[in-house]
Protein backbone atom coordinates (compact mmCIF):
# COMPACT_ATOMS: atom_id res chain seq x y z
CA UNK A 1 0.00 0.00 0.00
CA UNK A 2 2.86 2.63 0.35
CA UNK A 3 2.93 2.75 -3.47
CA UNK A 4 -1.24 3.71 -3.38
CA UNK A 5 -1.84 6.11 -5.95
CA UNK A 6 -4.01 8.50 -3.70
CA UNK A 7 -1.45 8.77 -1.01
CA UNK A 8 1.25 10.52 -3.13
CA UNK A 9 2.00 14.26 -2.79
CA UNK A 10 -0.57 13.59 0.84
CA UNK A 11 0.62 11.59 3.18
CA UNK A 12 3.81 9.94 0.90
CA UNK A 13 5.95 11.55 -1.33
CA UNK A 14 5.48 12.86 -4.99
CA UNK A 15 4.65 10.33 -7.81
CA UNK A 16 8.64 11.04 -9.16
CA UNK A 17 10.00 10.26 -6.05
CA UNK A 18 12.06 6.92 -5.53
CA UNK A 19 9.79 4.11 -4.12
CA UNK A 20 11.85 3.67 -1.53
CA UNK A 21 10.91 6.89 -0.27
CA UNK A 22 6.70 5.92 -0.14
CA UNK A 23 8.27 3.02 2.15
CA UNK A 24 10.04 5.28 4.49
CA UNK A 25 7.01 7.99 4.41
CA UNK A 26 4.25 5.16 5.45
CA UNK A 27 6.53 3.76 7.68
CA UNK A 28 6.41 7.33 9.83
CA UNK A 29 2.41 7.42 9.29
CA UNK A 30 1.66 3.74 11.02
CA UNK A 31 3.90 0.66 12.87
CA UNK A 32 2.84 -2.00 10.32
CA UNK A 33 1.60 -2.85 7.42
CA UNK A 34 -0.17 -5.68 5.37
CA UNK A 35 1.73 -7.34 3.05
CA UNK A 36 -0.74 -8.34 0.11
CA UNK A 37 2.00 -8.00 -2.48
CA UNK A 38 3.61 -11.18 -1.52
CA UNK A 39 0.08 -13.26 -2.04
CA UNK A 40 0.85 -12.70 -6.22
CA UNK A 41 4.62 -13.70 -5.96
CA UNK A 42 7.14 -14.38 -3.46
CA UNK A 43 9.34 -11.14 -3.46
CA UNK A 44 13.04 -11.30 -4.16
CA UNK A 45 15.48 -11.63 -1.27
CA UNK A 46 17.02 -8.11 -2.19
CA UNK A 47 13.65 -6.23 -2.43
CA UNK A 48 12.69 -7.82 1.09
CA UNK A 49 16.43 -6.10 1.97
CA UNK A 50 15.19 -3.05 0.96
CA UNK A 51 12.07 -3.26 2.94
CA UNK A 52 13.99 -3.97 6.07
CA UNK A 53 16.38 -0.99 5.30
CA UNK A 54 13.68 1.09 5.20
CA UNK A 55 12.14 0.20 8.20
CA UNK A 56 13.37 0.85 11.72
CA UNK A 57 13.48 -2.95 14.01
CA UNK A 58 10.18 -2.10 15.71
CA UNK A 59 8.24 -1.70 12.63
CA UNK A 60 6.16 -5.05 11.75
CA UNK A 61 5.15 -6.12 8.28
CA UNK A 62 2.22 -9.27 8.35
CA UNK A 63 3.07 -10.97 5.08
CA UNK A 64 0.16 -12.92 3.23
CA UNK A 65 1.09 -16.32 1.97
CA UNK A 66 1.41 -16.94 -1.77
CA UNK A 67 -1.88 -17.61 -3.74
CA UNK A 68 -0.12 -21.14 -5.03
CA UNK A 69 0.37 -22.23 -1.12
CA UNK A 70 -3.27 -21.35 0.11
CA UNK A 71 -5.64 -21.01 -2.61
CA UNK A 72 -3.99 -23.38 -5.64
CA UNK A 73 -2.10 -26.04 -3.74
CA UNK A 74 -4.31 -25.63 -0.51
CA UNK A 75 -1.34 -26.16 1.89
CA UNK A 76 -0.85 -29.62 0.39
CA UNK A 77 2.91 -30.54 -1.24
CA UNK A 78 4.31 -26.67 -0.76
CA UNK A 79 7.64 -27.49 0.98
CA UNK A 80 9.58 -25.97 -2.21
CA UNK A 81 7.51 -22.94 -2.11
CA UNK A 82 7.54 -22.15 1.90
CA UNK A 83 11.11 -22.48 1.78
CA UNK A 84 11.31 -20.07 -0.88
CA UNK A 85 9.30 -17.46 1.17
CA UNK A 86 10.82 -17.55 4.28
CA UNK A 87 13.70 -17.65 3.25
CA UNK A 88 13.06 -14.41 1.27
CA UNK A 89 11.63 -12.68 4.49
CA UNK A 90 14.99 -13.78 6.20
CA UNK A 91 16.25 -9.91 5.94
CA UNK A 92 12.96 -8.64 8.01
CA UNK A 93 13.96 -10.11 10.94
CA UNK A 94 12.14 -8.70 13.53
CA UNK A 95 10.37 -7.33 11.82
CA UNK A 96 8.32 -10.11 10.34
CA UNK A 97 5.52 -9.99 12.75
CA UNK A 98 3.38 -12.78 11.29
CA UNK A 99 3.14 -15.20 8.39
CA UNK A 100 -0.43 -14.31 7.23
CA UNK A 101 -2.22 -17.63 6.23
CA UNK A 102 -5.81 -16.43 4.44
CA UNK A 103 -7.51 -19.17 3.34
CA UNK A 104 -10.46 -19.04 0.70
CA UNK A 105 -13.96 -18.84 1.38
CA UNK A 106 -13.86 -23.15 0.20
CA UNK A 107 -11.59 -23.72 3.19
CA UNK A 108 -14.60 -25.88 5.35
CA UNK A 109 -14.53 -27.43 8.89
CA UNK A 110 -13.58 -30.40 7.19
CA UNK A 111 -10.39 -29.29 5.78
CA UNK A 112 -8.49 -27.96 9.85
CA UNK A 113 -7.16 -31.23 9.58
CA UNK A 114 -4.76 -30.15 6.60
CA UNK A 115 -4.20 -26.51 8.14
CA UNK A 116 -2.60 -28.08 11.56
CA UNK A 117 -0.43 -30.46 9.27
CA UNK A 118 0.47 -27.40 7.58
CA UNK A 119 1.21 -25.30 10.51
CA UNK A 120 3.02 -28.06 12.27
CA UNK A 121 5.59 -28.04 9.35
CA UNK A 122 6.41 -23.98 9.75
CA UNK A 123 9.77 -23.01 12.74
CA UNK A 124 7.96 -22.45 15.59
CA UNK A 125 10.27 -19.04 15.37
CA UNK A 126 7.64 -17.77 13.36
CA UNK A 127 4.05 -16.45 14.29
CA UNK A 128 1.33 -17.59 12.15
CA UNK A 129 -1.78 -16.03 12.17
CA UNK A 130 -4.50 -17.26 10.01
CA UNK A 131 -7.81 -15.64 8.17
CA UNK A 132 -10.66 -18.04 7.50
CA UNK A 133 -14.30 -17.31 5.45
CA UNK A 134 -16.22 -19.97 5.85
CA UNK A 135 -19.49 -19.17 7.20
CA UNK A 136 -19.56 -22.47 9.14
CA UNK A 137 -16.29 -20.73 11.56
CA UNK A 138 -18.78 -18.18 12.35
CA UNK A 139 -22.04 -19.87 12.66
CA UNK A 140 -21.41 -22.99 13.52
CA UNK A 141 -20.16 -23.18 17.64
CA UNK A 142 -18.36 -26.58 17.54
CA UNK A 143 -16.38 -25.59 13.84
CA UNK A 144 -15.45 -22.59 15.76
CA UNK A 145 -14.67 -24.49 18.82
CA UNK A 146 -12.60 -26.87 16.22
CA UNK A 147 -10.89 -24.38 14.73
CA UNK A 148 -9.49 -22.47 18.02
CA UNK A 149 -8.69 -25.38 19.16
CA UNK A 150 -6.31 -26.34 16.12
CA UNK A 151 -4.85 -22.98 16.11
CA UNK A 152 -4.14 -23.20 19.55
CA UNK A 153 -2.08 -26.33 19.72
CA UNK A 154 0.41 -24.28 17.40
CA UNK A 155 0.22 -20.91 19.23
CA UNK A 156 -1.27 -19.35 16.24
CA UNK A 157 -3.68 -16.10 16.31
CA UNK A 158 -7.39 -15.82 14.41
CA UNK A 159 -7.35 -13.15 12.38
CA UNK A 160 -11.24 -11.45 12.10
CA UNK A 161 -12.01 -9.13 9.11
CA UNK A 162 -14.90 -7.30 10.28
CA UNK A 163 -16.90 -6.12 7.69
CA UNK A 164 -20.11 -5.58 9.50
CA UNK A 165 -19.50 -1.77 9.64
CA UNK A 166 -19.83 -1.74 5.48
CA UNK A 167 -22.14 -4.04 4.88
CA UNK A 168 -24.82 -2.41 7.41
CA UNK A 169 -26.33 -0.19 5.01
CA UNK A 170 -26.11 0.21 0.69
CA UNK A 171 -23.29 1.30 -1.13
CA UNK A 172 -22.65 5.12 -2.15
CA UNK A 173 -19.77 5.35 -4.25
CA UNK A 174 -18.54 3.58 -6.75
CA UNK A 175 -15.63 2.03 -4.59
CA UNK A 176 -18.04 1.05 -2.17
CA UNK A 177 -20.00 -0.65 -4.88
CA UNK A 178 -16.99 -2.38 -6.36
CA UNK A 179 -15.80 -3.50 -2.82
CA UNK A 180 -19.91 -4.41 -1.73
CA UNK A 181 -19.28 -7.23 -4.58
CA UNK A 182 -15.94 -8.50 -3.53
CA UNK A 183 -15.58 -8.01 0.08
CA UNK A 184 -16.85 -10.83 1.52
CA UNK A 185 -19.65 -10.77 4.39
CA UNK A 186 -17.98 -11.93 7.85
CA UNK A 187 -19.53 -12.36 10.99
CA UNK A 188 -18.01 -9.88 13.84
CA UNK A 189 -15.24 -12.13 15.89
CA UNK A 190 -14.19 -10.47 18.41
CA UNK A 191 -11.78 -13.08 20.47
CA UNK A 192 -7.78 -13.03 20.44
CA UNK A 193 -6.08 -16.78 21.18
CA UNK A 194 -2.29 -15.54 21.32
CA UNK A 195 -0.65 -12.49 22.65
CA UNK A 196 -0.59 -10.84 19.49
CA UNK A 197 -4.11 -10.21 18.20
CA UNK A 198 -4.41 -9.06 14.46
CA UNK A 199 -7.63 -7.29 13.33
CA UNK A 200 -8.76 -6.21 9.95
CA UNK A 201 -11.93 -3.74 9.97
CA UNK A 202 -13.43 -2.31 6.77
CA UNK A 203 -14.73 0.82 7.33
CA UNK A 204 -16.86 2.89 4.62
CA UNK A 205 -15.63 5.60 2.31
CA UNK A 206 -17.08 8.23 4.60
CA UNK A 207 -14.42 8.96 7.24
CA UNK A 208 -17.28 9.65 10.27
CA UNK A 209 -19.24 6.63 9.77
CA UNK A 210 -15.75 4.53 9.61
CA UNK A 211 -15.30 5.93 12.91
CA UNK A 212 -18.11 5.18 14.66
CA UNK A 213 -17.90 1.58 13.55
CA UNK A 214 -14.68 0.80 15.73
CA UNK A 215 -15.57 2.16 18.75
CA UNK A 216 -15.99 -1.38 19.92
CA UNK A 217 -12.36 -1.72 18.28
CA UNK A 218 -11.12 0.54 20.70
CA UNK A 219 -12.73 -0.73 23.79
CA UNK A 220 -11.30 -4.13 22.87
CA UNK A 221 -7.93 -2.90 22.10
CA UNK A 222 -7.92 -1.24 25.44
CA UNK A 223 -8.88 -4.50 26.90
CA UNK A 224 -6.21 -6.50 25.31
CA UNK A 225 -3.66 -3.95 26.33
CA UNK A 226 -4.70 -3.81 29.59
CA UNK A 227 -4.06 -8.01 29.87
CA UNK A 228 -0.73 -7.31 28.63
CA UNK A 229 -1.33 -8.21 25.28
CA UNK A 230 0.25 -6.50 21.73
CA UNK A 231 -2.70 -6.19 18.93
CA UNK A 232 -2.72 -4.74 15.81
CA UNK A 233 -5.22 -3.54 13.76
CA UNK A 234 -5.62 -2.56 10.45
CA UNK A 235 -8.20 0.29 9.38
CA UNK A 236 -9.44 -0.14 5.79
CA UNK A 237 -11.88 1.91 3.57
CA UNK A 238 -13.21 0.87 0.16
CA UNK A 239 -10.98 3.35 -1.52
CA UNK A 240 -8.76 3.69 0.73
CA UNK A 241 -8.12 7.20 0.56
CA UNK A 242 -7.41 8.40 4.30
CA UNK A 243 -6.19 5.41 5.59
CA UNK A 244 -3.03 6.18 6.89
CA UNK A 245 -4.82 9.72 8.98
CA UNK A 246 -7.66 6.99 10.19
CA UNK A 247 -5.08 4.02 11.40
CA UNK A 248 -3.31 7.10 13.26
CA UNK A 249 -7.05 8.42 14.60
CA UNK A 250 -8.06 5.07 15.88
CA UNK A 251 -4.24 4.69 17.85
CA UNK A 252 -4.95 8.46 19.20
CA UNK A 253 -8.43 7.48 20.36
CA UNK A 254 -7.09 4.42 22.30
CA UNK A 255 -3.97 6.53 23.72
CA UNK A 256 -6.53 9.09 24.87
CA UNK A 257 -7.72 6.54 27.14
CA UNK A 258 -4.50 4.42 28.28
CA UNK A 259 -1.99 7.83 28.29
CA UNK A 260 0.82 5.27 28.80
CA UNK A 261 0.80 3.32 25.19
CA UNK A 262 4.11 4.93 23.12
CA UNK A 263 3.04 7.51 20.33
CA UNK A 264 3.32 6.74 16.97
CA UNK A 265 5.92 8.53 14.74
CA UNK A 266 5.73 11.53 13.81
CA UNK A 267 4.69 11.88 9.57
CA UNK A 268 7.69 12.63 7.00
CA UNK A 269 6.65 15.74 4.80
CA UNK A 270 4.96 14.38 1.62
CA UNK A 271 6.24 17.31 -0.47
CA UNK A 272 9.59 17.89 -1.11
CA UNK A 273 11.07 21.05 1.35
CA UNK A 274 12.03 24.04 -0.50
CA UNK A 275 13.42 27.81 0.23
CA UNK A 276 10.32 29.32 -1.04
Amino acid sequence: MWSHRSWQGKFLSPPLAAAHERLRGYASWCNAVEGNTTFYATPTRETVASWARQTDPDFRFVAKLPKIVTHERRLTDVDAQMRAFLAALEPLGPRLGAVWVQLPGSFAPADVGGLVRFLRRLPRSHRCAVEVRHPAFFTDPRAERLLEQALGTVGAEWIPFDTTTFFRDPPRSDAERDAWAKKPRMALRTAALTDRPIVRYLGRDDPERTVEGWRRWVDITLGWLREGRSPTLFVHTPDNADAPALARRFHDEVRARLPALAPLPAPLPAEPLTLF
